[in-house]
């Protein structure tokens, strides 16, 4: 269970939310819950950014808090200092921990990874591994590779935290596009086409993989949206996540 759990002066529906505190091999890792007090499915929310960058904030859980819903998100380890950041390495044992833990309390509720930007490449690579019912991928990387090339200024962060692009084995761990088998659970994507940080390309070459091995998936491409989407855009997007979830439950 988690080793702690304290109120933080945030609620939602009466509802308020917690920071715990839990072990991910040798660190204690911390993240955000909402735990309402019936449950009918699971959301966790894989943040993007790395540090402090795109840290995670009450504001941005409840937006997926929809009825008898639990919301739970991991900072990720290195964000307070008890270990690094491996951009999809190790720390997707941070991911791993946090479902065995919500397993362990809610063993048969629909379970869902929620992934934006980076959350794309966290949650393309332990999806598969985590009994989900599906995982939808919000302006996501899928390919580190082409995260690589497209991003220069990205580079130096890549080669500090994964390697040079030499050391293929490594990059290739992070390859989630690459890890999707015929058997892995549905996906839905959801790009902006004028995303800057993240390129549609990203969106559109999962698609590709995932038409190929006739995997169940939805993609909606949002014309002239940009990485953060417009508050009316957003709104649809947020009933459209949730029509998705009750769709393949």
């Amino acid at each position: 269970m988690f080793i702690t759990s304290k109120l933080i002066p945030a609620s939602y529906q009466g509802i308020s939310f917690q920071e715990i505190t839990y072990q991910s091999d040798e660190f204690e890792v911390k993240g955000l819950l909402y735990e309402p007090k019936i449950v009918e499915r699971i959301i966790i929310y894989l943040r993007g950014g790395k540090g402090q960058v795109g840290t995670l904030r009450p504001a941005g859980l409840m937006r997926f808090a929809y009825p008898n819903t639990l919301v739970a998100a991991p900072y990720y380890r290195g964000t307070h200092h008890n270990g690094q950041d491996e951009f999809g390495g190790g720390d997707r044992e941070d991911v791993y921990a946090l479902v065995r833990i919500l397993r362990t309390k809610y063993p048969d509720v629909p379970l869902h990874f929620i992934g934006f930007s980076r959350g794309g490449i966290q949650g393309l690579v332990t999806y598969q591994n985590s009994d989900v019912t599906s995982f939808i991928t919000w302006g996501g990387v899928s390919s580190i590779y082409y995260m690589y090339d497209e991003r220069l200024d990205l580079r130096s962060m890549l080669k500090r935290i994964v390697g040079p692009i030499t050391d293929k084995a490594a990059y290739d761990k992070r390859e989630g596009i690459n890890l999707i088998k015929a058997d892995s659970p549905p996906i839905m994507i959801i790009h902006g086409t004028e995303d800057k940080q993240v390129n549609i390309a990203h969106g559109k070459m999962l698609e590709e993989r995932l038409k190929n091995l006739g995997i169940k998936h939805k993609a909606i491409y949002l014309e002239g949206e940009a990485h953060v989407l417009r508050p009316d855009n957003e709104r649809m997007i947020l009933q459209e996540i949730y029509r998705w979830m009750l769709a393949v439950e």
